[in-house]
């Protein structure tokens, strides 16, 4: 794609090392992040762009190529063994997966990827090597960063490793341009990380508004068998200790201690699967809802294709996310567009994405989350106007502008690039002292 400036911008190289786009979110490391690389790149080819997408391959039965949508191709790359490796062991096979993308690009001639975006600090350590190889800039959005995730570790939860911050630390020094999800992360590169402000770029991620949207909570609730007359509280997302579901849990058992006549009506619904430590320990919380006494308003439901994701927010009268650090939320922008107000925890960039169109909790006190949840569901005209404007603020946050966005950051990249090679002298043409 060439766009009015001259700049062209033919073909990128996405890398994406610990997660594959083919990878359902909601479990194993699968989440915002594989969103946010299938929407990109299936919108940036629709555009004309040639998008090569680098992943690990994880099973055998996997093709090498596979075709995403026109314009866009899944590489799968052979670094350590398919199955059972954890992604903190994936620091290993970096070697392993650099070589292999550079194998199988060895034959492409000379300026066939304008740039390379990398996505997660494991990612941008492939991408520095590639962008250096082919001479072209390198983009990375970091998605998560480890200094901000053990600041705001949960009980329990075991901190990121040194060595992580240190890759981090060298992917924010030698990348081209660094793209933040918001203001508070593009805030936390600068501050935290020693980024050089001219260099970070805030792209916020978007919402498929054709799959995501309003429609009839009764229909919903018929089809995925609730009750028409139940209070449905709804978790998405990976089930682990960052993302605190057990808080939601903990907070439902208060609420029908605080009234129990709640329990004929309370349904909580956890649609996700093990990740991260939680992998450790994967029934932790169907164990906490019994111990609890609530098993039998708490409904796990593993991860959803996104038209079914959209049936649960939809029938869903709140969706929460107690999660003790989020870059952005994107779970909180998908409900909001199918109508379903946010209960969120005000961390990153969670009130970036709700503004006032949802409630904010300072706190992850199960017994402040209850009240904060009671009242609201007791309160059925103000649940209507966070409904109003959950739909209207999520329409401000499409796949289309985020790829606008990021287009822009892709032209600057080269723009760059290309000033910067004119800018080198030649030095046949420089008169030579004479020695005398």
């Amino acid at each position: 794609m060439v766009d009015s400036s001259g700049c062209p911008v033919r073909r990128v190289a996405m890398i994406s090392v610990h997660t594959s786009p083919l990878d359902q979110p909601g479990t194993g490391d699968a989440g915002g992040l594989n969103v946010y690389v299938v929407e990109t790149a299936k919108r940036l080819g629709a555009r004309g762009v040639e998008v090569e997408i680098f992943t690990r391959r994880t099973s055998a039965s996997l093709a090498e190529v596979v075709t995403l949508a026109p314009n866009v191709t899944v590489r799968h790359i052979d670094a350590g063994p398919y199955e059972g490796l954890d992604k903190d062991d994936l620091p290993g096979q970096l070697c392993a997966f650099a070589a292999g993308v550079m194998r199988l690009v060895a034959s492409v001639p000379e300026g066939h990827y304008d740039l390379v975006h990398s996505h997660y600090w494991l990612s941008g350590q492939v991408g520095w090597l590639a962008a250096d190889r082919w001479n072209v800039p390198l983009v990375h959005t970091m998605h998560t960063m480890s200094k901000v995730k053990n600041r705001a570790l949960a009980e329990g939860d075991r901190p990121e490793p040194k060595g992580r911050e240190i890759g981090e630390e060298q992917v924010v020094k030698v990348a081209s341009w660094l793209v933040a999800n918001t203001d508070t992360e593009a805030r936390e590169l600068v501050d935290l990380y020693d980024a050089d402000p001219q260099r970070v770029r805030v792209v916020p991620p978007g919402v498929d508004l054709e799959v995501l949207h309003p429609s009839d909570q009764a229909d919903a609730r018929a089809r995925l068998g609730l009750p028409v007359d139940a209070e449905v509280l709804l978790f998405v997302g990976r089930i682990q200790p960052l993302k605190a579901p057990d808080v939601l849990v903990r907070a439902a058992a208060e609420m029908i201690a605080a009234d129990p006549s709640r329990r004929e009506r309370l349904v909580v619904a956890v649609l996700g699967g093990p990740s991260g430590s939680g992998r450790e320990k994967p029934r932790a919380l169907q164990a906490l809802a019994r111990e609890l006494g609530v098993a039998d308003v708490v409904q796990f439901v593993p991860p959803q294709i996104r038209p079914e994701l959209a049936r649960w927010f939809v029938a869903a009268d709140l969706t929460v996310v107690p999660s003790h650090s989020e870059s952005f939320g994107l779970v909180a922008i998908e409900s909001m567009a199918c109508g379903t107000p946010v209960v969120a925890a005000k961390v990153g960039g969670l009130p970036t994405a709700i503004g006032d169109a949802g409630v904010l909790v300072d706190s992850h006190d199960p017994a402040v989350w209850a009240t904060e949840l009671s009242t609201l569901l007791d309160d059925e005209p103000r649940r209507k106007m966070l409904r109003d404007k959950a739909i209207e603020r999520a329409q401000g946050f499409s796949w289309e502008a985020t790829t606008d966005k990021l287009f822009e950051v892709y032209r600057h990249a080269c723009e760059a690039e290309v000033s910067q090679a004119a800018t080198v002298v030649d030095f046949s043409t420089v008169p030579t002292a004479v020695v005398p």
